[in-house]
């Protein structure tokens, strides 16, 4: 499984991909494949910080599928940004090892969100956190409220918070700050003094910032780093007094009688090198100075900008580089990360096992991966509705399945057209056919020969698309079915009772939803079918629904529902549910049951450790099987409407080859994710 570890602050000019650096140079130490991932940028064309993590020597990967979208994208639709960041990243954590993912950097997005919108990206990754933060200018107080303030925005969001780097400490503060860290969380702690060389910016970003013009200098120079400013509005043996390594002096440019000092103090071991030279205020160089720097060999950048000396002064007080953003800041950030992270504890911390979180974000990615490692061929009877159209656009667009419509092609084709949908490689086929209706009436006939049905009965019945479509899956002409947008339930289930049958072993067919909460992904059932089923048929939806959760990659915990837990009740509806537990257990020993269990003890860990201590099942259920109909299908539906939960379904399961029934209100993404569903369930089989 690919390790990740998702960088995130709750301010900006933090060092974040200084952070970022030393976690690849100690993944590359560890593993054979490292990636980088940014998955919220100013631009997807251009992101020097990007570019600047791809340079690391062990990373092989290009600055596509290093960036997830930028901020305009998320601007204008959150919900697809987000799905294009998960699919992009999981495309790049299949081919690696390790993946370091370097959060926003508060340039684009109101601040006061930016978080928020990094906690639910960093969930939807799957990813533990590294939260990072600046010390300068807070008490420890202050650096404690912060931390506390943004892990919780982090943690609310299910993110766990393995790490916390404080940067742009004093020296004398760095003991009390990594103090009122740890009383935040009891995590692998750092903190960083502040380094002159990694908050600097070039001399090109400065010229840039000022909107200044080089004059002198040599071109390779204006990438060197600035540690300082400074402002040259005195005689020179004061300035040069004043004069710090690698600074860029700002100078108005009618205080011409500077510049020879100036330059000969950027040669000089006691005062040199400096950075750079800023003429401020728009002069003209008059023609003699011209004259003078023109024959001698300048290699000290000198800007002209037609600022003044104060604003250019503030301007350049607030312009910041990136901290890797050369070669010589590179180095530094990997002294600094090796200095004062302990990488051991890290390591350790970044390899903790993950908690079960499946978004439905996620969780729609990973059946969507699912279905596509294996197509399968699923037929949608219901050619004529829009909707149908749609999805099967969209199922063949995404590889989830390949799309057999019944209908005719060319009416098929003209409506795929009018909507702007592309159906060229859906497989059409006609339910008239008049060899493929002789040989389906002949196969029907055959099976349900002892009701006395007869060829022409049969041909009347496959009239019904439902019947022909779901003679074409029992014929193994197509893997699965979907259909109910026009249909009733009964209409699309009745064919396959008739037919298809059950697995052996399996005397019910069942509905179960995926119930797609916030944070993980649970099964419900029976919520679609069986209006009381008895002792017998329970057990059978339990072992069913136990193979449904498996099959989406849910390890099946099951709670049998009732309103009592343990043997704290008696009646028949209690003791109906007890005899089925204990079926399932006589049936099925490999499957983790408990029951009778009330909803709150399989779903709280704090009621469960009283009501039902040491369970494996109680407090972490993952599958529920409720006693009756109604209390299924409310319950469903409850949850769903109140926790904004997304129910996928109902999926029928117990039948040998997978057919799904379709509300007639589907959206065209219920019908998308019931054919993905549908492939799954004909690949499990």
């Amino acid at each position: 499984m690919t390790k990740s570890v998702y960088i995130a602050s709750s301010e900006r000019q933090v060092g974040k991909s200084s952070i970022a650096l030393g976690v690849v140079d100690l993944f590359a130490r560890q593993v054979r494949s490292v990636g980088v991932f940014r998955p919220l940028v100013a631009s997807v064309e251009d992101d020097p910080v990007t570019e600047a993590l791809l340079s690391h020597k062990a990373l092989s990967q290009s600055l596509e599928s290093a960036i997830g979208v930028s901020y305009a994208d998320w601007a204008a639709n959150p919900d697809q940004a987000l799905d294009t960041i998960v699919a992009k990243y999981n495309a790049l954590a299949e081919s690696r090892d390790a993946v370091v993912i370097l959060g926003s950097d508060y340039e684009s997005l109101e601040a006061s969100s930016e978080l928020a919108r990094n906690a639910t990206i960093a969930a939807n990754l799957n990813s533990p956190i590294l939260f990072v933060c600046r010390v300068d200018g807070r008490s420890a107080g202050q650096i404690q409220r912060l931390a506390e303030a943004a892990i919780e925005t982090l943690e609310s969001a299910y993110n766990t918070v393995i790490a916390m780097v404080a940067t742009h400490a004093d020296p004398a503060q760095r003991d009390e700050a990594a103090v009122a860290l740890k009383k935040v969380r009891d995590v692998v702690v750092s903190v960083w003094p502040h380094n002159d060389v990694l908050a600097a910016p070039s001399v090109s970003e400065q010229f840039t910032a000022v909107g200044a013009t080089r004059w002198l200098g040599q071109e390779d120079f204006l990438h060197h780093e600035s540690l300082s400013t400074l402002i040259g509005g005195m005689t020179l043996p004061n300035l040069l007094t004043r004069l710090k390594k690698e600074s860029t002096v700002i100078v108005p440019a009618d205080r011409l009688d500077l510049l020879p000092g100036l330059v000969m103090a950027h040669s000089s071991a006691q005062y040199g090198p400096l950075a750079a030279l800023i003429l401020t205020g728009g002069f003209d160089i008059p023609e003699s100075v011209s004259k003078l720097f023109g024959e001698s060999l300048v290699d000290l950048p000198i800007a002209i900008t037609s600022m003044d000396t104060f604003t250019t002064a503030t301007t350049l007080q607030n312009v910041h580089g990136t901290s890797t953003g050369s070669d010589r800041k590179i180095e530094v950030s990997r002294a600094v990360f090796s200095e004062f992270v302990d990488e051991e504890a890290l390591l350790a911390a970044i390899d903790l096992p993950r908690t079960e979180i499946r978004t439905p974000t996620m969780f729609e990615y990973q059946i969507q991966q699912k279905a596509r490692s294996n197509r399968q061929r699923i037929v949608l009877p219901e050619s004529t509705d829009d909707r149908v159209l749609t999805a099967a656009a969209i199922a063949l667009q995404r590889s989830v399945a390949e799309i057999i419509l019944l209908g005719d092609a060319a009416r098929i084709s003209a409506r795929a057209s009018e909507l702007g949908l592309n159906l060229s490689e859906a497989k059409v086929i006609s339910p008239e056919d008049p060899q493929l209706l002789q040989g389906f009436a002949r196969e029907y006939a055959k099976l349900r020969a002892h009701k006395g049905v007869t060829i022409e009965q049969a041909l009347e019945k496959l009239k019904d698309l439902s019947y022909f479509g779901t003679m074409m899956v029992h014929l193994g002409m197509a893997d699965g079915m979907v259909s109910g947008a026009v249909n009733t339930t009964a209409n699309t289930i009745r064919p396959s009772l008739e037919f298809i049958k059950t697995a052996p072993g399996v005397s019910v067919v069942s509905g179960s939803f995926l119930m797609c909460m916030s944070n993980r992904v649970l099964v419900y059932a029976d919520c679609a079918v069986n209006p009381d089923p008895t002792a017998e048929q329970l057990a059978d939806i339990a072992i069913s629904s136990a193979k449904t959760a498996e099959s989406f990659g849910i390890e099946p915990r099951v709670a049998m529902l009732s309103y009592s837990t343990g043997d704290s009740g008696f009646g028949a509806d209690v003791d109906k549910v007890r005899e089925a537990t204990r079926l399932v257990r006589e049936r099925a020993p490999q499957i983790k049951v408990e029951g009778p269990i009330q909803f709150d003890a399989a779903v709280d860990e704090v009621v469960a450790r009283k009501k039902m201590p040491g369970s494996e099942v109680a407090g972490r259920a993952t599958v529920f099987i409720f006693p009756d109909l109604n209390t299924g299908n409310n319950t469903y539906k409850a949850v769903q409407r109140t926790s904004g939960a997304v129910a996928v379904g109902p999926m029928l399961q117990g039948l040998r080859k997978p057919v799904n029934d379709l509300s007639r209100g589907a959206l065209v993404d219920d019908i998308v994710s019931t054919i993905t569903i549908t492939a799954i369930q004909a690949q499990a089989l």
